[in-house]
């Protein structure tokens, strides 16, 4: 373990991992809540968009904290944004694949179970893999690569047997769902990527980075709710259907982002892993009593296999797959870098 975690104390450790746990957990279980609730829908678009707005206010005073005052904020986002245009324009690609993935996952919790959506959707850690090894010319473990087909294996018996909730009356479609998690997990595992490069191959403050993507990532999700939803808004109203659940979920995909960069600083990937497996098990209960979860002796199983796979994936190398780096890419190999 590096010298600057071990001067970090356990219990701050732990600290940020129990927030971060019941964070992703209560922002699925959340949004799968309000996704099947009876009565007036609100527009996904717009949550998506709100979203983007609460994750750039976030930014904007984080940058104010960094620079030490809002002169300094304004001069770093006058120079590093608007000025260096060519710089703010890499970061369009991210927040328009980044807007397709948010959007899938409205998609796939409108039709997926909360645990279920949450199992599966760790099939972003070999997608990420894959991007790292190809878009940075970084090397896996013989561990790591098994433990990606221990992760496989795991979804698809979760998959096998589609589980069944039997308190929720809407119309769900489970196909639909599962191709929304693909769509989301190549996202999500391209995005990351790619970010990541773009964060590496300057000095730019990530606060900064943050604000030329969500900037783009307002653009671009407003042109998604123009797009699918503009006569529907136009006629029912931006916020329509919003109750307190619906603000609290866009309250928890905002600040989620803030906590999982904590914790990539001060801990390290086995606890990490053990913070997504746990909140694989939280939002399985909660399904389980909200949701009327019905879990069968695969989806234990497959649940088993993944968790053990995200823990396996996080211990530390003792060999690795050499590869030959792209040209471009950085030539050391490191530890790829996964948003579990």
């Amino acid at each position: 373990m590096a010298a600057g975690l071990d001067k970090v104390s356990l219990p701050f450790k732990l600290y940020c991992l129990t927030v971060m746990t019941l964070v992703a957990a209560a922002y699925i279980v959340g949004l799968r809540y309000t996704r099947t609730t009876t009565g007036d829908m609100y527009f996904a678009t717009t949550a998506v968009c709100l979203t983007e707005v609460a994750k750039l206010i976030v930014s904007f005073a984080m940058l104010t904290r960094e620079t030490g005052s809002v002169r300094g904020m304004a001069k770093s986002v006058w120079e590093d944004v608007i000025v260096n245009r060519k710089e703010t324009l890499k970061l369009a690609i991210p927040s328009l694949v980044y807007a397709l993935q948010n959007n899938m996952g409205y998609v796939a919790l409108s039709n997926l179970d909360a645990a279920v959506y949450q199992v599966t959707y760790q099939l972003k850690i070999p997608c990420t893999a894959l991007c790292t090894v190809l878009m940075l010319g970084r090397s896996l473990s013989r561990l790591q690569w098994f433990s990606v087909f221990v992760l496989c294996g795991g979804v698809t018996l979760v998959q096998w047997t589609p589980a069944e909730s039997t308190k929720v009356m809407v119309e769900q479609n489970p196909f639909l769902g599962f191709m929304a998690i693909a769509v989301a997990v190549v996202c999500s595992g391209f995005a990351g990527v790619y970010f990541e490069r773009v964060l590496k191959s300057s000095n730019t403050s990530l606060w900064v980075r943050n604000i030329q993507m969500y900037l783009w990532g307002i653009l671009v999700t407003f042109l998604g709710v123009v797009t699918n939803d503009g006569s529907a808004v136009m006629e029912k109203g931006f916020l329509h259907g919003y109750t307190p659940m619906v603000w609290f979920v866009i309250f928890l995909a905002s600040v989620g982002g803030l906590y999982t960069s904590v914790v990539v600083k001060y801990t390290d990937n086995i606890m990490k892993g053990f913070s997504a497996a746990a909140a694989i098990v939280l939002s399985t209960v909660a399904s389980m009593h909200l949701f009327g979860l019905q879990v069968g002796l695969l989806f234990m199983v497959g649940t088993f296999l993944v968790c053990l796979s995200i823990y396996m994936y996080g211990l530390p190398r003792t060999d690795t797959t050499k590869l030959t780096p792209p040209p471009g890419s950085e030539a050391e190999h490191r530890k790829p870098s996964t948003s579990i």
